[in-house]
């Protein structure tokens, strides 16, 4: 039994024309080669498995040919690779300053590949930057690293800088075809391309996939195995729960979530899934931009035909809502039923677009016929005055009550529209609240009792009213009651004197509650309560110890001296 040599390994570019979407990047190398403008020292820096590694193999091997070389020439003795994230103390970086002096025993460069350079520690980069401005015209320095950012500024400077990027779905997918044609394997589109998706734009994680894949299907690779295999929710099922939402059937809504967990998938999962579905809709409902629908050919007629159904209002409200429950999911401590609630939000999108239409739009028809022409104008008084009749006991059906569809009767005349008042304008508001209040008024003038009263009566009562608020706990309330007592200015107005702004506040407040109880007491509901300021009373009430010392003192001189013969203080 042979020993199995991963996909990633056996199907490693041995030329820049074999490498996988960094055209770009291949291109300046070739070219810098070609016209011997190769600096001494460059940065491949990128994602995990797009290529950095090999395209420094590469170009060692490339800069080192002369055409007279045998074909399965490696050139190993002139090629040095370090992992800096085990050899990372200057010991290590010394040792190799000693090799670079060096000079190549075959070709014409000693290359020098230091794989995960940001691993160095501060002290190796610090021995290492006087060779990697100044090396042996024979050396060359090829450094590698996925974090860019932790290298100090000082090698970014003296190094040639090639940023390398993602594998695109497509060209991802369209090398794994190429594999699986060398190797003799049937391979669906859209399966290679969940796998190009999975992979997440690395190709040595699409091929450590592809490879998975291959040993749990065989020679037949489908979607549905790529799709049980790699635990990922297939399209179809968004598709089936995008067509439950835009019919509003909330229950199978929800038993198809159902049967997603106890696929044993989590709902972050599947609700982040569903975005992305809403996205990929979004996108089909232009021709421009199916260039980013990264899906096979069979999906994109799916997609073609479901974003019909679709319009950008719903998908942009669904996009919204899917966003909002993942952004809230973890923080969420009930996630079935963030999840659940969001997509009844979901169901509930196009239900409350259709209503809208049936309860606010008028006719067409309607605004056609001659008869909308006129309608009659009306007064603040005369709408005021029909509202009164509309809301009258309702009188018995007749055939003047009946829809409008089953009579003859043309619609009312318009005559000076600019003139007419909304129902809902502030001025129709106002005059129907004024009018309101006069009918109110008129009411008490007619029904409210309106007996005499004597001021001992009065007092007797707001005494009473003082010691029911204090019972209730409102302390200051009866407190600035008692602060005078009223007296009455003419028959029906009770009038006091409060010694400042702030108590009169406060009585004013609670004056619908004093007013209720006197007028019912009294048995006259005209009643009125007047309250005015008076700063002079502010003297009658003591406040702080001296001030009450003072009033003591007027009214009995002999504390004074009580004071003064006992040395005390206030």
């Amino acid at each position: 039994m042979e020993p199995f040599i991963v996909s990633a390994r056996k199907y490693r570019p041995q030329t820049f024309r074999d490498v996988v979407g960094q055209k770009a990047i291949t291109d300046t190398l070739e070219n810098a080669i070609a016209q011997n403008h190769l600096a001494q020292a460059l940065l491949f820096c990128g994602p995990r498995g797009v290529g950095k590694t090999t395209c420094a193999r590469i170009l060692a091997k490339k800069i080192n040919q002369d055409g007279t070389e045998r074909e399965d020439e490696d050139f190993a003795f002139n090629i040095f690779e370090l992992d800096a994230a085990s050899n990372n103390s200057v010991d290590d970086i010394r040792s190799l300053i000693d090799q670079v002096r060096i000079p190549p025993q075959v070709g014409r460069f000693k290359v020098y590949i230091i794989d995960e350079v940001h691993m160095l520690s501060q002290s190796a980069f610090n021995a290492f930057l006087k060779t990697l401005e100044e090396p042996p015209k024979h050396a060359i320095f090829i450094l590698a690293t996925t974090e860019k950012h932790k290298i100090i500024p000082t090698i970014l400077s003296r190094c040639q800088i090639f940023d390398f990027k993602r594998i695109t779905v497509n060209d991802a997918a369209a090398y794994l075809k190429y594999i699986a044609q060398e190797q003799g394997i049937t391979a669906e589109d859209d399966a290679l391309h969940i796998i190009a998706q999975k992979a997440d734009g690395a190709m040595r994680d699409a091929l450590s996939i592809f490879d998975r894949v291959v040993s749990f299907s065989g020679k037949n690779l489908t979607r549905k195995a790529v799709t049980q295999n790699l635990n990922v929710l297939d399209y179809d099922t968004f598709f089936e729960v995008t067509d439950l939402i835009l019919e509003n059937d909330i229950p199978k809504l929800l038993l198809r979530f159902n049967d997603v967990l106890a696929q044993g998938f989590e709902g972050h999962h599947f609700i982040s899934g569903l975005a992305s579905h809403f996205r990929d809709l979004l996108v089909c409902q232009e021709p421009e931009t199916h260039v980013l629908l990264e899906v096979g050919e069979g999906a994109k007629e799916k997609y073609a035909i479901q974003a019909k159904k679709t319009s950008k209002g719903f998908l942009l409200n669904a996009l919204e809502i899917a966003n909002t429950c993942d952004l809230n999911y973890k923080a969420s401590k009930n996630q079935r039923l963030l999840v659940e609630l969001s997509l009844m939000k979901l169901a509930s999108i196009t239900f409350t677009e259709e209503k809208k239409k049936r309860d606010l739009i008028i006719p067409a028809t309607y605004f056609k016929s001659k008869a909308f022409e006129k309608v009659p104008e009306y007064s603040i008084q005369e709408e005021v005055a029909l509202e009164e009749n509309l809301l009258k006991e309702p009188s018995q059906p007749s055939k003047e009550s009946e829809p409008i569809a089953h009579q003859d009767i043309p619609p009312p005349e318009l005559k000076n529209l600019s003139r007419r008042v909304s129902g809902l304008s502030l001025s129709s508001l106002k005059a129907k609240k004024e009018h309101q209040a006069v009918k109110q008024s008129k009411t008490a003038q007619k029904d409210l009792p309106r007996d005499a009263f004597t001021e001992e009566e009065m007092q007797f009562h707001w005494e009473e009213l003082i010691k029911k608020i204090d019972a209730k706990g409102k302390k200051i309330l009866a407190s600035n009651l008692h602060s005078d007592v009223p007296r009455l200015k003419n028959p029906e107005t009770i009038w006091i004197e409060l010694p400042n702004s702030t108590m009169k506040k406060e009585v004013e407040r609670e004056q619908a509650v004093v007013l209720e109880y006197l007028r019912e007491k009294l048995n006259n509901h005209y009643i009125i309560l007047q309250i005015s300021v008076n700063e002079e009373n502010m003297k009658k009430y003591a406040f702080t110890p001296e001030e009450k010392y003072q009033k003591l003192k007027e009214k009995n001189p002999a504390i004074d001296l009580l004071r003064q013969t006992f040395d005390l203080d206030f």
